[in-house]
């Protein structure tokens, strides 16, 4: 069987953010030939929320699902894109009245990919348990998808550790963002999920976390309303790449942090 591996890109930020993918993603294809490439895009449009335009921009340019997180709703357009099309994933321990769906799964190459999102409860907003909705669509999905990855979309380190070790063993891989920044405990752990708290930011590195850094200096010094605009200095992907087990789990974890065209 030829190998199995995923490519998975932090949260893609503004126009920098989607030209740093699209310049960049055939150099990383061609380097580690991925079975499967999901993406964080729920900053692409303007660097606030996502729209249908530039979802299916970045769909066109090889990414086979998208994931998001607590802006998803900022455009209202997007609402009905979100409710019929299978390859963008919104959290899914928000209420299930909301407009889309919290996993899905993608036949690709005579495999079914599961794909989880979950936004983090501490210091955000969430109808309820990522965890307990964690361990009710794991346990759903496993008859219906070969391979599980989870996108934990959530603020703090200790909330993205946690989630890790519950669903050792049981999913490919628990996927940290939100935070824009990368982390450095990247690894598999025990039981064969692949892990990291974040991976990172594929935006404007010349920036703070994707704005331009004058308007958030301003911001902290004067403690008064700015209006934020994306950063375009510098623009880096940052994301991970998984090899998957026959038994659907992770063999091996590496972070990918390139400039943009590398």
């Amino acid at each position: 069987m030829p190998p199995r591996r995923v490519l998975f890109i932090g949260d893609i930020v503004g126009e920098p953010g989607r030209t740093a993918l699209t310049s960049t993603l055939p150099s990383l294809v061609e380097r580690y030939e991925p079975t499967f490439v999901i993406a964080n895009g729920e900053n692409v449009a303007g660097g606030l929320g996502i729209t249908k335009r530039t979802a299916e921009k970045l769909l066109d340019a090889g990414i086979d699902v998208l994931t998001t997180g607590n802006h998803v709703y900022r455009h209202r357009e997007v609402y009905g894109f979100l409710d019929t099309s299978d390859r963008i994933v919104r959290p899914a321990n928000y209420l299930e009245s909301n407009p889309g769906r919290g996993h899905t799964v993608v036949e690709k190459d005579g495999l079914r990919w599961g794909v989880i999102n979950l936004s983090g409860t501490v210091f955000m907003d969430a109808a309820s348990s990522p965890f307990t909705v964690a361990d009710r669509l794991v346990a759903r999905m496993r008859g219906d998808a070969d391979i599980v990855v989870v996108d934990f979309h959530a603020e703090t380190t200790s909330e993205k550790v946690a989630m890790g070790w519950h669903l050792d063993g049981r999913v490919l891989a628990v996927l940290g963002t939100h935070t824009h920044v990368p982390t450095a405990d990247g690894r598999v752990l025990p039981k064969g999920t692949a892990f990291v708290s974040d991976v990172g930011m594929t935006g404007a590195r010349g920036g703070v976390i994707g704005v331009k850094r004058e308007q958030i200096i301003e911001r902290f010094l004067t403690q008064l309303p700015v209006k934020f605009e994306t950063a375009e200095e510098d623009p880096w992907l940052m994301g991970c790449v998984i090899d998957v087990r026959d038994d659907g789990l992770a063999s091996r974890f590496e972070q990918i942090m390139v400039p943009a065209g590398g």
